[in-house]
């Protein structure tokens, strides 16, 4: 006997104009996205029509953009925010691996260093490196070698201790927390293998951690760019300070702050250029960095089972 089956008619459709209309799918509309987008350029050509209106001496903008004094403290400001992020980062650094120690006292003097310079304004830290000589008149070995704090501690020196100093607080929790995004498996078969606690940080733990880290360094670098404008506040002499000084003899003081918030910007978009970048790379090398570290813990193990031999 033969048994016959019955199925519906497959269609094949060669083109999405051959679907009947009203089973195409159509995209949703979204009319709050068009009066949301109206509303915002509603708003922003009513700030540039004011500023374009107001009482703005845009010639003398034009001026003092590319002014010597201008152009000299925004070199100045420059300095200081890479040499106070290169300072946040080397005590970040170090202070995150002394907030993992094992040893209490370690961890503890840590946790103390990141409790005052996190708790205190920064304004407040620079104010008190610029007055230091106020409670130690000299610094040095006393028969030995001494000098005026005074003289030691300039408006340069002590902004770049506070930024920096500051600026290793935060660090510190976001390189511990990038250190502690890696699996913790990582570190007892990089121990486990006899490697050191100092080269399983380098080699195998670090390189894992950094995309981690990367990203809050990144905004953590374009964040100082802005905080060193309170530099001025001790006499450092960078962009701000320098707008400053040449508005308090021509009276423009409007046109020189837009001139300051536009060497900011300029600042802070090349910066934010470059960390996109950063990230970009890290993340694709990402896994080739755990593939260097799995090669590091698979050449150790070999040259374990050699030795057992």
């Amino acid at each position: 006997m033969g048994s016959s089956t019955s199925s519906a008619p497959v269609v094949h459709l060669d083109s999405p104009a051959e679907i009947p209309p009203e089973d195409r799918l159509h995209a949703r509309s979204h009319p709050m996205r068009w009066v949301t987008g109206a509303l915002v350029l509603v708003v922003l050509g009513f700030l540039v029509l004011s500023f374009a209106r107001g009482q703005i001496d845009w010639g003398v903008v034009r001026g003092f953009l590319t002014a010597q004094k201008i152009l000299s403290g925004f070199a100045q400001t420059i300095l200081i925010s890479v040499l106070a992020m290169l300072i946040g980062i080397a005590l970040g650094t170090c202070f995150a691996v002394m907030r993992l120690s094992a040893n209490p006292v370690v961890s503890t003097i840590a946790w103390l260093y990141v409790w005052l310079f996190r708790g205190t304004p920064v304004l407040l830290q620079l104010m008190m490196w610029f007055n230091l000589s106020l409670i130690f008149p000299t610094l040095g070995v006393p028969g030995l070698f001494q000098a005026q704090t005074i003289n030691v501690v300039t408006p340069f020196v002590a902004a770049l201790l506070g930024l920096g100093i500051n600026e290793g607080a935060y660090l510190t929790e976001v390189i511990r927390g990038g250190i502690l995004s890696v699996d913790a498996g990582q570190t007892e078969a990089a121990s486990a293998l006899g490697l050191s606690r100092r080269t399983a940080l380098a080699k195998v733990v670090l390189p894992q951690a950094m995309p981690a880290i990367i990203p809050p360094i990144g905004n953590e670098a374009i964040g100082m760019l802005k905080t060193s404008s309170l530099a001025a506040t001790i006499s450092y002499t960078e962009i701000l300070t320098n707008a400053q000084q040449i508005y308090y003899v021509n009276g423009k003081v409007m046109e020189l702050l837009i001139v300051a918030a536009f060497w900011y910007l300029v600042a802070t978009s090349v910066t934010s250029v470059g960390q996109y970048y950063l990230e970009r790379r890290f993340h694709r090398s990402a896994v080739r960095r755990r593939s260097a570290a799995d090669q590091i813990v698979t050449a150790a193990l070999a040259r374990l089972r050699r030795a057992a031999r």
